[in-house]
């Protein structure tokens, strides 16, 4: 391992309620209003999903500058908009990822979605799992975490959010740039450190790992005992085409399946049983 080991963070619990019988996992949506195909697909999920809650590890948006820029911006609106709407009919949770951790929890609230922390550990029943966006893992990229560590401070955010909001932009268009030249330099895209997802595992007493951020969905085997399901990333404006919804079942099997699968009415789509070790990749 390259980099520098991080003391495990403190793990928040969070527990569903008995009577949930399905609930949906998604992350790394990157939503913009250049890319509307992406934006409906998500749209029409949200709206007609049908899971007991959603979760959304992160990621959902491009880049998020601060709550004030939704006033003057009618695509943030209409994100909200749909976020309010999906929690009429289910509980939906946001955590924050690492391109929309400023999002702020008083406007989370607003729009009756629950701020998720991470990471978190969800107990259902009997079973415990590990949910993160999934970027405090990847400790191989060393320059991203300095950054991480940098802008999660209370000084950097204070700072930021004081400034000018066509600043701000202009700040977000030069960082996502820098990210875009960083990520062409790199010869192999960080993945979350093995030691440290165990250790994760291990303070919780969980088996498995559910996080987004490196947009290659798979399942990998840690160890016997321990698993890390990667999310996917979602991207219908560009080919190849990408989007998938990771559905946990109250009996604990998971299964991966398209928006238009996850909307359509329980019992008409066929469960792929997916047990704890079917089709791991060891890592």
């Amino acid at each position: 391992m390259a980099g520098t080991r991080m003391t495990p963070l403190p793990v928040n619990s969070l527990s569903a309620p008995a009577a949930w019988q399905r609930l949906d996992v998604i992350a790394d949506l990157h939503l913009q209003a250049s890319e509307p195909q992406t934006f409906e697909a998500w749209a029409h999920y949200m709206r007609h999903a049908q899971a007991d809650a959603v979760f959304i590890l992160g990621d959902l948006f491009e880049v998020w500058v601060g709550d004030d820029a939704v006033s003057s911006d009618p695509f943030l609106q209409s994100c909200l908009q749909v976020l309010h709407a999906a929690s009429q009919q289910c509980t939906v949770l946001f955590m924050p990822g690492n391109r929309d951790f400023l999002v702020g929890q008083d406007l989370l609230n607003r729009y009756g979605v629950q701020h998720l922390a991470d990471p978190c550990c969800l107990t259902w029943g009997h079973r415990r799992w590990l949910l993160s966006h999934g970027d405090a893992l990847c400790l191989e990229d060393t320059d991203y975490q300095a950054f991480r560590k940098s802008c999660r401070s209370t000084a950097w955010q204070t700072d930021f959010l004081g400034r000018p909001l066509s600043e701000r932009q202009a700040l977000a268009q030069q960082m996502r740039q820098a990210s875009r030249a960083h990520q062409a330099r790199q010869i192999r895209y960080a993945d979350p450190d093995t030691a440290l997802s165990l250790e994760w595992l291990d303070s919780c007493k969980a088996s498995t790992l559910i996080h987004g951020h490196t947009h290659r969905p798979a399942d990998h085997l840690l160890d016997p005992h321990h698993q890390r399901i990667v999310l996917s990333d979602w991207c219908l404006d560009h080919t190849p085409h990408r989007s998938q919804v990771l559905r946990l079942h109250a009996d604990g099997e998971l299964e991966r399946l398209t928006p238009v699968q996850a909307c359509a009415e329980v019992g008409q789509v066929s469960r792929t049983r997916n047990p704890p070790k079917a089709g791991l990749r060891s890592t």
